[in-house]
């Protein structure tokens, strides 16, 4: 597995990715969630999008979004086939390391209320919740994880 930068012309793959990824909460959430709808060729040309492929095939994709608050993780997805081996657990590693590459310590993401089991994962990697909120009509819980302590 190799985790690249995600290059003009990847979007199409990055879309199908993500939206096989999140399909099984449609019908949990009633609706899309966010990131099945995301401008993927916007965050290929702001440098947010990166691309984990095997044998180049795509099996994972990850959104970094710098914000005044940290590292924003706006995404993260793994292809069912890929699930349950580490790799979403790798890509949140490599955002932890490019959080403090660009010089910040805090992490932070958010996600849906009625996505219990990644609210449990990110807690077993260290986030802890800072708040619920509604926004644009999703319930969202929204998690950090500091790093000050792993920088040096």
């Amino acid at each position: 597995m190799s985790l690249r930068p995600a290059r003009p012309g990847d979007a199409a793959t990055l879309r199908a990715l993500v939206r096989a990824a999140y399909a099984h909460y449609v019908p949990r959430m009633g609706r899309e969630p966010a990131p099945m709808g995301d401008d993927y060729e916007a965050r290929i040309a702001a440098g947010q999008a990166w691309l984990l492929e095997q044998d180049s095939v795509a099996m994972g994709a990850l959104v970094l979004e710098d914000t005044a608050e940290g590292l924003l993780l706006d995404n993260i997805a793994v292809a069912e086939a890929a699930r349950g081996k580490g790799h979403g657990r790798a890509m949140i590693g490599f955002a932890e390391a490019e959080t403090l590459r660009r010089g910040q310590t805090r992490l932070w993401l958010y996600t849906n209320e009625k996505m219990v089991e990644n609210i449990a994962l990110y807690t077993r990697l260290g986030f802890r919740e800072t708040h619920r909120e509604q926004q644009a009509g999703f319930a969202r819980v929204f998690m950090e994880k500091l790093l000050a302590g792993k920088a040096g």
